[in-house]
Formats: structure tokens, sequence, C-alpha cells
């Protein structure tokens, strides 16, 4: 990866963020791309995703962290819990601690370096599928698209085997970059 992941991940986030505040309010109920999730949901998602990094980061274990950050995390501002959790999230990760560090996740322990690699592809594909979801520009920043490709050709079949996203779907003739990797993420667009 020729960017470095804890900027990836900063810069996913924030592109992320950035169609968070163009929600419009009749908009949280939109579907989104993901099964059985609208638009607060998927947020939520990333707020609890979000909140739940620094004390994984941190030492704490997925399942000392994980209680902490269940229900509805959005509350009557979205914007403002959406935006905390961000900002916590991207401070533990800017830190200067080492990316060779344990995280201790539910499925077994990664390096800190394979867990942040995991939240920003987690956060940009779901920054298209918010787009997505409320109309927006779908154009994910290239640098970012390609460095999430590059890893995912190494992570789809290990992803795939745990059931953490969709069947593959086919790529549309011609689909450049991004268009392959939603198509193996198992998005259709």
């Amino acid at each position: 990866m020729t960017i470095d992941i804890r900027e990836a991940y900063r810069r996913a986030l924030e592109d992320f963020g950035a169609l968070v505040h163009r929600i419009a309010p009749g908009q949280w109920e939109n579907p989104t791309p993901c099964a059985d999730w609208d638009v607060r949901t998927l947020v939520n998602h990333v707020v609890n995703e979000s909140l739940s990094v620094p004390g994984l980061l941190a030492g704490r274990s997925a399942a000392e962290v994980g209680p902490a950050f269940e229900g509805d995390l959005l509350g009557d501002d979205p914007l403002k819990a959406f935006d905390a959790a961000a900002a916590a999230a991207a401070h533990a990760v800017g830190d200067d601690g080492s990316l060779a560090r344990v995280v201790r996740l539910s499925f077994g322990d990664v390096t800190a370096a394979e867990y942040v690699t995991e939240l920003f592809a987690d956060a940009l594909i779901h920054t298209w599928d918010l787009a997505r979801a409320i109309g927006a520009d779908e154009r994910l920043d290239p640098e970012l698209v390609e460095a999430c490709a590059a890893w995912f050709a190494d992570a789809e079949d290990d992803y795939r085997r745990a059931g953490v996203i969709g069947d593959p779907h086919p790529a549309p003739a011609g689909a450049d970059l991004q268009g392959r990797l939603l198509a193996a993420w198992g998005r259709s667009g």
C-alpha cells in the first residue's frame, strides 16, 4: 500500500462524514445497499466502529469494548454523534503507537495495522453505500480505491468465508477499478 494506512482511514472517515452532513431530514430511513440497513443504521454502524477504536487500540478486547456501544448511538443529534466518534477514532489511530501491536477482535487477534486497514476498507465501501442511499456523487477517492483494492485482493477470500460481505456481483463490462472493487464487495452499481 503506497499510502499510510492511518492517513487512508482518516480520509475515508472524513469522506463518509462529509456525506453524513449532507443527509436531509427525510433521508435517514432511505434503504442502503447494505441488506436490511437504512441510512440511520449504516451511520450508527460506523459510529459504533469509531467509538470502539480507542479502546481496542489501547489493548482492551472486543468483548470488553463492544457492550458499551450497542443500540442507538446517534440519539437526537446524529451529526454530533458521528463527529465525536470520528474524532475519537482519528485521534486514536493517529497516535504514535505501533501498528504492530495486537488488537483483540471478536474473531481473533490481529495487528493494529490490519485492524486499521479493515476499518479503512469498511469506511470506504460504506461511503459509497451512503452516497447511493442519499443520491450523492458516488465517486470515491481514486487513491483510496487503489489502496483498498490492493489490500482486498488478498483479503477477499477470508472476508467471504467469514460471511462479513455479500456474494460478489459480476462487474459491468469495462468497469473501472472502483466498479470492480464494489462488485467484489457484493455491490452492484
